[in-house]
């Protein structure tokens, strides 16, 4: 439950920001990587701010909302007004997301990876999670880098949509990353991650319906 209200405050915030966001980007690129910063520097937290931290940037809430509204503008058309509002700024929205990402990954990867190069072994569910957040830091370095413009620019028009095609496989791996974490607590009578899981595969999925439907609207006209 606490995703679906930090989505809906984020998809608002998007569209309340949208003129500041396509004006001055870059200090939105930084107050992410402020995020990061204070959220790397736990011990000098206070509580109250550590424990927000914690629930938008080490559960990864607030980067899966951002990708989430990224990926819903597909869904409207180009000449809707939400389309036309927001796609201006889903690049910046993007980049937002894969800093943000990126400390969260960063907490995980120092956790996990010593771990696995001492030998240690994992459960198999952790396992197969760490294995597809590994894939999926593969990507968000490949979508995140080539989502800045100047990037863009010195790539060639097909080479750059081919790369962003995997932000489709990208957010199906989200869900698969998200629901091995959940799911052992969810089978195992977890009310809270019960929740979870719901509302989860009610995002992704309302996104895989309303994503497939636009593209065949797309196709037809």
């Amino acid at each position: 439950m606490t995703f679906a209200i930090v989505l809906v405050i984020t998809a608002a915030a998007s569209l309340l920001l949208r003129n500041p966001l396509r004006k001055w980007p870059w200090l939105f690129y930084v107050l992410a990587v402020a995020v990061d910063v204070l959220f790397l520097a736990e011990s000098f937290m206070p509580r109250s701010v550590w424990s927000l931290l914690l629930t938008l940037v080490q559960k990864c809430m607030l980067p899966l909302a951002l990708f989430a509204v990224v990926m819903f503008i597909g869904v409207f058309a180009r000449d809707s007004k939400v389309g036309s509002w927001l796609r201006p700024v889903r690049a910046e929205l993007s980049i937002i997301a894969w800093i943000l990402s990126l400390g969260h990954m960063t907490v995980y990867l120092m956790s996990y990876v010593p771990r696995v190069l001492a030998g240690g072994s994992l459960g198999g569910n952790v396992a197969l999670s760490f294995v597809v957040a590994l894939v999926l830091f593969a990507l968000l370095l490949m979508l995140g880098i080539t989502s800045f413009n100047g990037v863009k620019k010195r790539m060639k028009a097909d080479s750059w949509k081919r790369v962003q095609l995997l932000a489709y496989p990208f957010f199906g791996l989200i869900y698969v990353h998200v629901l091995l974490m959940l799911l052992p607590s969810a089978l195992h009578g977890g009310v809270a991650a019960q929740v979870s899981v719901a509302v989860y595969t009610m995002v992704f999925g309302t996104y895989a319906v309303l994503r497939v439907a636009r593209a065949m609207k797309d196709r037809k006209i």
